[in-house]
């Protein structure tokens, strides 16, 4: 079996994390030949370079390069792919002339998130009404991503995203990671996200600032990068300015979450998120906005609490109350690693998707 995989970078995010999973999972298999495309030269995710997978860079010259069409059809040509597997909505359209000229079965799972809503101009929303015809399957790592761009029902999947506990095997000591940051609390309570629009950090930030008034057991920790960060910082209070700690973009992601007491993730709109799985898989109970693939994932009240969007209030609630019920916190993060462990292994991520491609050539 060939699998041409396609992204537009794999840049840190979610979906590239999975997509980079993925392809070293797909690597143990013998059967299974693939080739990867990305439309930028960005690679955070640098362990796939050892994989010894070939990997072909199509650079727009501009927004519309159509020539990025050609190119795609003639590597197609080349390598001769049972499937096409694209995991965005830009590289799902320059992937249809080559699949209806050259008759490839199409994969296509930019569907990562899911908005509460979709406006008529929305650029995934336009590219998932041209695209979802010309699919073999639409697939989603959420059903609420499914609902949200109204996928159609006979060609739709949902393949919940895989963790491999490998990436927590060998983590930094924790007393070393706090002293890496200068952190002398007792108590740390941290969000995994991009500084994006999707990420509400306004919500945790005030939380957390909320919360400062009345203790200082605790610090806060902020981890990612963005076009919001700079303006996130500028909303702390002076006197908070050590308490809330921004970390940037960082590769020990693993490493920082073992020293969080509690995990958040305040969103508008989300999918199955990796920062909520690497709470989990690391024993963190987690704080998390209600909706979206997050219900999915997450148990209320069991291995977390959701709270309605854009309330720092409730959020700050469901953080105290974890952090003076350490018992209980203890509790929902073992209930949580075990909910990870039993439903969303890489392994049976790996399994959905050769699965699925099976059926494809197999019809």
């Amino acid at each position: 079996m060939k699998v041409l995989f396609l992204i537009e970078s794999m840049r840190s995010g979610g979906k590239e994390r999975q997509l980079a999973e993925l392809l070293r999972s797909l690597s143990t298999h013998k059967d299974v030949t693939c080739e990867l495309v990305v439309m930028s030269h960005e690679m955070h995710y640098k362990e796939i370079l050892g994989l010894g997978i070939p990997i072909h860079h199509l650079i727009r010259k501009s927004k519309k390069d159509i020539s990025i069409f050609w190119q795609m059809y003639r590597l197609c040509k080349q390598f001769r792919p049972d499937i096409i597997h694209s995991w965005d909505s830009m590289t799902a359209v320059y992937a249809l002339p080559t699949i209806l000229l050259l008759g490839i079965k199409f994969v296509n799972n930019f569907i990562q998130n899911a908005p509460a809503s979709i406006s008529a101009f929305d650029r995934n929303g336009m590219r998932s009404r041209l695209t979802f015809p010309f699919s073999d399957a639409v697939v989603a790592n959420s059903y609420a991503g499914l609902r949200s761009f109204t996928a159609p029902i006979k060609k739709s999947r949902v393949i919940y995203n895989g963790f491999d506990f490998a990436r927590i095997a060998h983590l930094t000591n924790q007393e070393e990671m706090k002293a890496k940051f200068g952190i002398r609390n007792d108590k740390v309570v941290g969000m995994v996200a991009s500084f994006t629009k999707t990420k509400d950090y306004p919500t945790f930030l005030t939380a957390a600032q909320k919360i400062l008034r009345t203790r200082d057991d605790v610090v806060f920790v902020a981890v990612g990068d963005g076009e919001n960060l700079q303006r996130m910082k500028q909303a702390i209070e002076e006197r908070n300015a050590g308490k809330i700690l921004f970390l940037g973009k960082r590769s020990d992601v693993e490493s920082i979450i073992s020293i969080f007491d509690v995990g958040v993730l305040a969103t508008f709109t989300e999918g199955i998120s990796n920062s909520i799985m690497e709470y989990m898989a690391l024993g963190k109970p987690t704080v998390a906005t209600d909706g979206g693939g997050t219900v999915e994932l997450l148990i209320d009240g069991e291995t977390g609490f959701l709270v309605a969007p854009r309330n720092p209030d409730e959020t700050a609630g469901k953080i105290e109350y974890l952090l003076d019920n350490p018992e209980r916190a203890h509790s929902m993060g073992i209930v949580g690693r075990k909910r990870i462990q039993e439903e969303f292994s890489m392994e049976q991520m790996t399994a959905a998707f050769l699965s699925l491609y099976n059926e494809l050539i197999e019809n």
